[in-house]
C-alpha cells in the first residue's frame, strides 16, 4: 500500500475529491477524473431503479458532458479490491489505454494503480 501523500499533487487532489464525494453522499464509491486541461469531475455511485452507474462511469460521463476530449487520470475510492472491467473501459474510451486508474481505500490510502488498457 502507498500513502496518498506519495502521489503528486494533482493525483492526490482527485483521490481527495473522490473520497469527499463518497463520504458526503454516503455512497459505496466515489470517483474523480482529470481531463486534458486539468479540470476535474467528481461523482458518486448512481443507483436508481432505471439507471445504475458506478462512480467512475458517472465521473467519465460528467467529463464528456463538460466537453472533455481526453483524460489524464482517474481515481476511485472504494472498499473493492480492483477497478471493474467496465470502469476501466469507460476511462479507456475517453483517455486511452495508458490512462492511470488509481484505487484508494476509504481512508485515502492508495491500494493500486492500473492502466485503463
Amino acid at each position: 500500500m502507498t500513502d496518498s501523500t506519495d502521489l503528486g499533487p494533482e493525483d492526490r487532489k482527485i483521490v481527495t475529491l473522490a473520497r469527499s464525494v463518497r463520504a458526503r453522499n454516503g455512497v459505496p464509491e466515489g470517483a474523480a477524473v482529470r481531463d486534458e486541461t486539468g479540470r476535474t469531475y467528481a461523482a458518486g455511485t448512481v443507483a436508481l431503479d432505471s439507471l445504475k452507474l458506478s462512480a467512475l462511469q458517472t465521473a467519465v460521463a460528467m467529463a464528456v458532458a463538460g466537453g472533455a476530449t481526453s483524460l489524464e487520470a482517474a481515481a476511485i475510492v472504494s472498499e473493492t479490491g480492483a477497478p471493474s472491467a467496465e470502469d476501466r473501459a469507460a476511462v479507456r474510451d475517453l483517455g486511452g489505454p495508458g490512462t492511470p486508474v488509481l484505487l484508494a481505500g476509504p481512508d485515502g490510502t492508495l491500494r493500486s494503480t492500473v492502466s485503463a488498457g
